[in-house]
């Protein structure tokens, strides 16, 4: 299991270090980096590999760096190896006693874990070559790199693999080997290979147990009976259909896009016993109950087979289930583990982890204990004669519920409406205003 990840100038990412556990959701606002941290999860295992199966063995000091393209990354959609680098920034130029020089700005992750009762560190840092490639070497841990981490079988034993946001689902499937469906994976292009990958679970060799199990925790979420993928050699298309309640078989196509999410994270899971599965708003086309279901089957699925979980999510369900039985590391700020032992986790019993959230955002939490909060606010806000504070004397036709002699309260940025929070009449929450790139104020 991996325990600790940290990473320097990766994208988005100038330093973070954050705790992991199993399951671990990452949390936090749009563009924050915790889509960034997986992918640099999926850089350190492909380095990983890279090293070793081209320099493994040789003391790490003596040896050049290896060369990885830009494409072998799966994980992240194919892109100029620069962008990989954050601001765009590869080399830094300085001056000092010696005259100006140049130096390579380098990405360093660096991961740590536990393999059976080994705890083991693994650090590797990457250079830019061109456009196309980038150069791979164990961290160096003095400023000279004369010594370097050692790679050790440990970090070899769990494999990283990365699943995107469900994507829409094509009406024909032709088969494609492992590598094709992982480029698509990394395009996230996720539903044109679903029915690969259950094709995949299939051909395991313990394929037939792992499928009945996943077609019966899909029996037991939405009622269907779900068919046994099967390959139509005469088009090279794999093919797979259901059963629902009425009794009627049906293409997957017909299937909700919640089920269809469902049998994608299932079978992604199934295909990666023992490895360590990223996954990407796995809550993306749930209701809140199907979110709270799919957070516990994940939990179970990768219980049996020894998979450590770790996903981004947007889903105040998901959030509320890992706070009080997972891991939550908040991308606000500085990211940040909020452990279950915390002051943090304690108050959440009287202010909901969505409350939590929002004070990270803005800075500050302003807590009503009822009514009598509320009627004190707002005196407060009339005795201080508060511009945005005052009775309504008058309206138009667009005035909605209010009427004359209202006490009401301006918004100075103007809720979106069509936010979750704006949807449960909460729209002083409203995620797009506060989130806004651009001002969002009223107009006079």
């Amino acid at each position: 299991m991996l325990t600790r990840l940290i990473v320097r100038r990766f994208k988005g990412l100038e330093e973070i270090d954050i705790g992991l556990g199993n399951p671990v959701v990452f949390v936090g606002p749009n563009d924050s980096g915790k889509t960034s941290a997986l992918q640099a999860l999926t850089l350190w295992d492909l380095g990983l590999r890279r090293w070793t199966e081209k320099r493994g063995g040789r003391p790490p000091a003596k040896q050049p760096g290896v060369v990885v393209s830009r494409r072998d990354l799966v994980g992240v959609p194919a892109l100029p190896a620069r962008q990989l680098w954050r601001e765009l920034r590869v080399r830094e130029t300085f001056r000092d006693d010696k005259g100006q020089r140049t130096e390579n700005v380098r990405i360093d992750v660096i991961v740590e874990g536990v393999t059976g009762s080994e705890a083991w560190s693994c650090g590797l840092e990457f250079d830019y070559a061109n456009e196309e490639s980038f150069y791979c070497r164990p961290l160096r841990t003095d400023p000279d790199g004369a010594r370097r981490m050692p790679v050790i079988d440990e970090a070899l034993r769990p494999r990283v693999a990365l699943l995107g946001p469900m994507s829409g689902l094509a009406s024909n499937e032709v088969r494609l080997d492992p590598g094709a469906i992982d480029v698509r994976l990394g395009e996230g292009r996720t539903a044109e290979v679903l029915r690969n990958l259950c094709l995949r679970v299939v051909e395991l060799p313990d394929g037939e147990e792992r499928w009945k199990r996943l077609a019966d925790r899909l029996a037991g979420l939405f009622g269907v009976r779900l068919d046994r993928p099967r390959l139509i050699s005469e088009r090279g298309e794999v093919g797979l259909a259901y059963v629902n309640q009425a009794g009627s078989r049906l293409d997957l196509t017909a299937a909700g896009r919640g089920m269809q999410q469902t049998l994608l994270l299932l079978a992604f899971i199934g295909l990666h016993p023992g490895s360590v599965v990223l996954l990407d708003e796995p809550d993306a086309h749930l209701e809140i109950l199907r979110q709270r279901q799919t957070y516990d089957l994940l939990s179970r699925a990768a219980a049996e087979d020894g998979t450590q979980v770790i996903c981004a999510s947007h889903s105040e369900v998901m959030l509320e289930e890992a706070a009080q039985r997972g891991t939550v590391v908040a991308f606000v700020g500085s990211p940040h583990r909020i452990d279950r032992r915390s002051g943090v986790l304690k108050a959440l019993r009287d202010i909901r982890f969505e409350d939590y959230y929002q004070a990270e955002l803005t800075g500050f939490v302003l807590y009503l204990g009822g009514a009598a909060g509320l009627a004190l606010l707002r005196a407060f806000a009339e005795l201080l004669e508060h511009e945005a504070a005052g009775v309504l004397e008058g309206g138009g036709p667009e005035g909605g519920h209010l009427t004359p002699g209202d006490f009401v309260i301006l918004a100075w940025r103007a809720p979106c409406g069509d936010c979750r929070s704006c949807l449960r009449g909460r729209p002083w929450y409203c995620f797009a205003s506060r989130n806004a790139a651009q001002p969002m104020t009223l107009a006079d």
